[in-house]
């Protein structure tokens, strides 16, 4: 068993492009549903518009980094509104069903054929990081130490993605301290009170609903920059994923996302390597290497459960900001 090779997998997802971009839409969660109340099961949609918008502004029109930026948060806009229009006047399960409705539908659209020439349909898309490597600064060779050392392009991508997720950490720390998250968190634990008080209850949730959208249309991008985007890529499973991170950091946090990434990710890397190479040394028999795949999901579900038996509230979380879930 070559402990020195799992532990050093598991330690480079400490700071790789994924954990970013999964703590980014975590964080635009904790805002829709730690701060707000908003229960949005379809943020892998958001994050699948802010991948295939950057992709197809760059690929098909041949917009610039920014252009292409632009048009998945835009997108994003549009969806949040067309998810929010109808149901952010009703209770909270109407708009869960909707969003996570809503998902799945953008998923299958950029899988049909009907559009393949433009979303490449099952196969996805790829070909449209030369222009993000194009503003790459670093010169060409290998960067950082250990199982941290990148190249150029990774470690410009590093640097790029954890600065908006710290950016955008330290705003929403700073507007949730201000007198439009006073009333957010108002919204949270008794939205008819602060309709009382003059508010318009129904203007906030929307622009709620339009900021964390956009955290998970941005995360779209960073996610969709290591890899190729595919549709599978954004299935329900993510958004509980990202649930999970949430969860595990602290609901109406700003570090807990992050943090609560970090962990999360480094708990699946280390279970996946130990899984496989108990498999291939013979400690589990009775598994192949397909079901040892799955057994990382279990091992990863047991340790977030007794994180949450023992710690309900999240890692960072106060028991006082649960209040809104009774």
């Amino acid at each position: 068993m070559d402990w020195g090779a799992i532990f050093s997998n598991a330690a480079v997802e400490l700071i790789s492009p994924t954990t970013a971009a999964y703590a980014l839409a975590a964080l635009g969660l904790a805002v829709h549903f730690g701060y707000t109340g908003l229960l949005n099961f379809g943020q892998a949609g958001f994050m699948a518009l802010g991948a295939y918008g950057y992709a197809i502004s760059i690929l098909t029109f041949g917009f610039p980094v920014w252009g292409a930026f632009l048009v998945g948060v835009g997108a994003s806009v549009i969806f949040a509104l067309i998810l929010g229009i109808p149901t952010l006047r009703l209770r909270a399960d109407y708009l869960a069903i909707v969003t996570i409705a809503a998902a799945e539908i953008v998923r299958l659209l950029f899988t049909t054929n009907s559009f393949a020439s433009v979303t490449g349909s099952a196969n996805g898309l790829s070909g449209y990081k030369n222009e993000f490597a194009a503003l790459n600064p670093l010169a060409a060779g290998s960067y950082g130490f250990g199982p941290f050392e990148n190249n150029a392009y990774d470690t410009w991508l590093r640097i790029v993605a954890w600065s908006i997720v710290i950016l955008a950490a330290l705003f929403v720390w700073q507007i949730m301290r201000s007198p439009w998250g006073r009333v957010i968190k108002g919204i949270r634990e008794d939205e008819d009170a602060v309709r009382a008080l003059g508010k318009n209850v129904y203007a906030y949730k929307m622009q709620s609903l339009v900021l964390g959208g956009v955290f998970g249309t941005i995360a779209g991008m960073i996610f969709a920059l290591p890899r190729a985007v595919v549709p599978s890529n954004y299935q329900t499973t993510l958004t509980f994923f990202i649930y999970a991170i949430l969860l595990l950091g602290g609901a109406a946090t700003v570090l807990g996302p992050i943090v609560g990434s970090m962990i999360f990710w480094v708990l699946l890397s280390f279970f996946s390597g130990f899984v496989s190479r108990a498999v291939e040394a013979g400690w589990f028999p009775f598994m192949t290497g397909v079901q040892g795949s799955q057994l990382r999901f279990i091992l990863v579900g047991v340790a977030i459960m007794l994180i949450v038996i023992f710690r309900p509230q999240g890692i960072f979380g106060n028991k006082k900001e649960l209040a809104f879930v009774r």
